[in-house]
């Protein structure tokens, strides 16, 4: 990185740094959540498309997006807890 700078960054320089790096791979992320929860909601729920969701639609994404999130939860959850479980083990 020192070099991408052109000067050598002091401990707190380089703290910010990546606290700014990884707030942008946390928004990166939730877009891509995001964009993949409403393409594949959409494909499984939205068989005729028309100018509003008709109930079964609209419960069928709800459903969908529901199950999507608490998926994605458990699995965050469980990962962060391994490289916990990891960390503690070096």
């Amino acid at each position: 990185m020192d070099s991408l700078t052109g000067n050598k960054l002091s401990g707190v320089q380089k703290e910010e740094l990546m606290d700014q790096v990884k707030q942008q791979v946390a928004v990166m992320l939730a877009q891509e959540l995001i964009q993949k929860i409403t393409e594949k909601c959409f494909k499984k729920c939205i068989t005729k498309p028309g100018s509003s969701l008709d109930n079964s639609e609209q419960k069928c994404l709800s459903m969908c997006m529901d199950r999507y999130m608490d998926s994605f939860g458990l699995v965050s959850r469980t990962y962060a807890t391994r490289l916990q479980r990891e960390k503690g083990s070096l």
